[in-house]
């Protein structure tokens, strides 16, 4: 069974190595404007604020979460189908509103779904979970080169297939019967304004919204640089596979260090990136350093934050719990930082849009160590 989420994760997040790294090339080629691609960018994230907190909520109330992503990911699918023949900016706009309310209500699910298939085994969930990531790095490498030679406007027609595959791999996993093994009886809010998981809650915030201009612009800077396609790809591809890294070491790095730890750890990284990013864009070689540390401000940080956020919402509130945890931080962090990026990005500039992106990821770290007081070796 295992096996069989590991090839969903495969499939989902090759779909990623294929929006992240090339969607805002392909938007630049309709020619929308950076403020045009801001938006067109935040909305893919926007509907992460509600859509997974209503399918989190059907799902701890049937327990029927497979059955959820089945049907997030045909509908998403069917939806995105739209995309291959409009063009213009308001009906795209509202298609992506439609496919991404679906698209993002299957992996907060899919998250908890995993984690109860682990049962005691939570600390490998990581060993499952890099197989998305070894799905981004192909997806980036290979549609690289196509895209290079057939052109940009391929793009939509590669996703539609990788979504496919996402359905068609929905069908062979099952739910564990773990589901509601245990009672909460505080209320969902109650529980987020515990000190420690509001602490834990606003770091992954404030850490996804400073990866704003990373993932809506970071392609379009690098070709403003000189970079060719070919080579975006690959720094995609390396920050991910630094990534792989993490996930592959992590069932030895948590009982060692404590999520906590390692969370504290993962901010400090970001900072740097961002400063790296900010000010030695035109050098490969500290570019290359840069997407090493991926490997922190995504992989060690998610990790960590999904291995808190099962800890502190178990049992009947799971689901709601990696919902919250999505909306908030990927949903309205990752879409308040593209639109910010989108606004800033002409009238800035691009190293001071990543320096402001620094600065969040630095009021991550501070409010998260005077608020949790995480210690070394701790949960």
């Amino acid at each position: 069974m295992r096996s069989r989420f590991a090839s969903l994760y495969f499939f989902y997040f090759a779909s990623l190595g294929a929006f992240i790294p090339y969607w805002s090339l392909y938007l630049k080629h309709l020619e929308f404007s950076p403020r045009q691609i801001g938006e067109l960018s935040a909305v893919l994230l926007a509907t992460k604020i509600i859509a997974p907190n209503v399918w989190g909520w059907i799902a701890d109330h049937t327990g029927k979460r497979v059955w959820i992503i089945r049907i997030a990911a045909f509908v998403g699918m069917s939806i995105f189908a739209v995309v291959l023949v409009i063009h213009s900016y308001w009906p795209l706009l509202i298609v992506l509103a439609g496919f991404s309310f679906f698209w993002n209500a299957a992996l907060p699910q899919f998250e908890a779904a995993t984690m109860n298939n682990l049962g005691a085994n939570k600390h490998h969930y990581s060993r499952i979970r890099l197989w998305g990531s070894v799905g981004f790095i192909i997806t980036s490498l290979l549609f690289a080169p196509i895209l290079q030679s057939k052109g940009i406007g391929l793009l939509p027609w590669m996703i539609l297939i990788l979504l496919i595959c996402i359905w068609i791999n929905t069908l062979f996993v099952q739910d564990s019967a773990q589901h509601h093994d245990k009672h909460v009886n505080e209320p969902l809010l109650k529980i987020c304004f515990k000190p420690h998981i509001f602490a834990l809650l606003l770091a992954c915030f404030l850490i996804q919204a400073s990866h704003g201009p990373y993932y809506a612009f970071f392609s379009i800077y690098l070709e403003e640089h000189s970079y060719s396609r070919s080579t975006i790809g690959q720094l995609w591809a390396l920050g991910v596979v630094a990534e792989v890294g993490v996930f592959f070491w992590m069932h030895h790095l948590l009982p060692r260090f404590g999520a906590k730890f390692l969370f504290v750890i993962a901010m400090a990284l970001t900072i740097i990136r961002w400063w790296l990013i900010a000010m030695y864009v035109d050098s490969f070689e500290v570019l290359f350093v840069a997407q090493l540390l991926h490997a922190a401000s995504y992989g060690l940080f998610h990790a960590a934050a999904i291995y808190l956020i099962d800890l502190y919402f178990s049992g009947n509130i799971q689901g709601r719990g990696q919902a919250l945890y999505s909306s908030l931080s990927f949903g309205l962090g990752g879409s308040l930082g593209s639109l910010m990026s989108g606004y800033t990005w002409s009238s800035i500039g691009p190293s001071y849009v990543y320096l402001l992106a620094m600065g969040v990821a630095f009021v991550a770290l501070i409010q998260f160590i005077w608020i949790a007081k995480p210690r070394l070796g701790e949960p």
